[in-house]
Parts: C-alpha cells; structure tokens; sequence
C-alpha cells in the first residue's frame, strides 16, 4: 500500500486522505494510519493535505530473497522515487539477504550509479548482507566500470576478479568498455563466441551480427563522456541467455527525432511528439522498418532493423531502455509477435537494450 501512496503522491501532491483513498480504491482509515505511523515519508500541512518529505537522502531497497531483474529493479525504482529526478544530494542502494541480481538490472544499477555521480549526487552501495552478490559483481567486473567516488559497502574489492579469470567461463562474459574515443573492437567477437559456446555454432553469423550492430550503435551515437558496456550471461537452470549492450548517452529518440521532419517527414507526421507514446513507436518502427539514421550518410539506418531480424530468428525478447520509456518486443516463430511499454518511468540516461532468448526455442 506504502508504495501506491507515493506514487499517487509524487504526481499529486497536497491531496487530503479520504482523496488518496478514493483514488487508490482503499479504505479511508488506513490510509490515514498509514500517512500518521510514517513520518519520514510523508508530511501535511494544517489543512491536512498530504506530501511526500523531501529528504536530502533517497535510500532503494532491493527485493529479499529473490532473483532480480530489469522488471523488478524497475518497480524498485517506481516505488523508492526517481534517483535523479528526486531533491536528494546523495542515493543509497541496499542489496538485501538473498538478493540475486542478473546482468540486465546490474547494467542498470551501474549505469545510473555513474549518472548520479556525472550530476554530482553521492552515491553507494550496500552488499552487507548479501556478500555473494558483491562476489559475483567483482567477477563480472562491474567494479572496473563503476565511479571511483561511488561508496561500495562494506568494502570495494582491492583486486579484479575480472582480471583475473577472464575467459576462463564462456557462460560469462566480464563488462567490457565502449568507448567511443577509445573503442575496443574485439567486443562483437568475444561476445558471439561465449554465446556460441553456449548455444551452438549454428548461432554464430546471425550472434555476430546483432552484437556488432549494437556495439556499433554505442559507439557511433552515443555521444557520452560515461563508456557504454557490454556483458552476457548464461543462466543454465533456465537455458537462457541474457546479452546487454548500455551506454549513457542521448538515446536512441534522442539521435533520430531532431533530424525527422527535415529527413523523413513522413514519419514525423504520423507521430505526435506531444504525447509520451511516440518514442516508443519511433523506437519500435526502427526495428522493425529500420531505414532511419541522424547520419548524413544514407545507408545507414538499418543496424537496429537488422538486430531486429536476428531477433526474430532467435525466438528473443528485446527490451529496449530510454530515458523515461522501455519497449519490449516479442519475437517467436521467427518473426515479430508483439510489443509492450511502459511510460513515465524514472530517469536513467541512455539506451539499454537486453537480448534475452532460450537456447531451446
């Protein structure tokens, strides 16, 4: 209930608590409990009209006990308050007992870490009471791309155990480095080789060519003083397969939508950029139409309609991360199924894009 209220109230403050109950479908008394018996999340004033306080620290729990992902940290996120948005100078996340991270919400977290600290927000994480995941954390090499400013408690690694076990698990590729001033071009290769070593090499040209399409997409377009990043992870259990590529840069509605009513003014009149539905459709005509670039150079355009194609030939499901929006596209049977988004979401800079497939599909 806690986490419904302050959604309500962050788009709606000053509303009284019979109000909050109608609109939530609660009933009025424990709403009005619930506002009283917490006092570090909510304040009235003496017409007893409700606000969020505004505290100068944001602290976001993880979930207990539970494999997390980008769906779950986002609603984390939802619920806690948008760490960049929020009026807060420095942002906390804890990892709980039993809190299992996977690669797609790890890029996340690092991702928005470095952002925090690119706006000039302290931030830290706890591992306390989840050393595993700190272990792991250190394997996949996410301490050698997070800010140096950043507070890992209870300790941050002295040693890389990237570095020191690189390539020695083809079921994990360690966070590799996309920098555009400095960009290593033997990503696209060690990525398709882990995922053909787990899925077969009957994978290779098609792997090879998603992989080095978004790599190049990063490298070209991104436009951040923060390197993008690369991971896979194989998760055996499940047979499935979980390829990131992040960076934190202007996104992808970001490059295109400047030059479509100068290059493309057909599609510019068919989206309405008023409305927040628009950047996922622009996003989702790139992959599945392609043909789009904000490069003077007209054949390019087709990157992400060819990742899209791969996609489709891998059974996979595409999330696609923006600044405020995510896109989900779900390919099976070889070709495109459907799609899902969800808007308004809270601010993490750039694009984030997840490859997750089953090696059995």
């Amino acid at each position: 209930m806690i986490a419904d209220i302050v959604r309500f109230l962050r788009s709606n403050p000053g509303a009284k608590g019979r109000e909050i109950a109608r609109q939530l479908g609660l009933e009025k008394g424990d709403v009005n409990s619930l506002l009283y018996r917490n006092p570090l999340t909510f304040v009235h004033d003496d017409e007893q009209c409700w606000s969020l306080t505004a505290p100068t620290k944001l602290t976001v729990v993880l979930e207990e006990e539970a494999w997390v992902g980008a769906a779950s940290f986002e609603e984390v996120l939802a619920a806690t308050g948008s760490p960049l948005d929020e009026n807060c100078s420095e942002v906390a996340f804890v990892v709980p007992k039993g809190c299992k991270i996977m690669v797609d919400a790890a890029a996340r977290l690092l991702a928005l870490c470095n952002q925090l600290v690119m706006v000039g927000k302290a931030a830290s994480i706890d591992f306390s009471a989840c050393r595993t995941t700190l272990t792991y954390f250190n394997r996949l090499g996410f301490f050698d791309h997070l800010a140096g400013t950043v507070d890992v408690i209870p300790k941050r690694p002295s040693h890389s155990g990237a570095d020191a076990y690189r390539g020695n698990n083809q079921g994990v590729v360690e966070l590799a480095s996309i920098d555009h001033r400095i960009p290593d071009e033997s990503i696209p290769k060690r990525l398709k080789n882990s995922l053909v070593s787990c899925a077969g090499e009957h994978y290779s040209q098609s792997a090879f060519t998603f992989i080095s399409e978004l790599f190049g997409n990063v490298r070209d377009h991104a436009k951040s003083d923060i390197p993008g990043f690369a991971a896979l992870q194989y998760y055996p259990k499940g047979r499935k397969i979980q390829t990131v590529i992040s960076d934190s840069g202007i996104g992808i509605v970001g490059s295109l939508q400047p030059v479509l009513e100068h290059k493309y003014q057909e599609l510019f009149r068919q989206l309405d950029f008023s409305k927040p539905e628009s950047g996922p459709e622009l996003v989702l005509h790139v992959f599945k139409q392609g043909r789009i670039s904000s490069s003077e150079d007209d054949g390019r355009g087709l990157g992400l309609k060819r990742s899209g194609d791969v996609a489709a030939g891998f059974n996979a499901t595409v999330t696609v991360r923006q600044k405020n929006f995510e896109l989900t596209i779900v390919y099976s049977d070889g070709r495109f199924n459907r799609s899902f988004s969800r808007l308004d979401m809270p601010t993490i800079l750039g694009t984030h894009i997840c490859f997750d497939f089953l090696i059995d599909s």
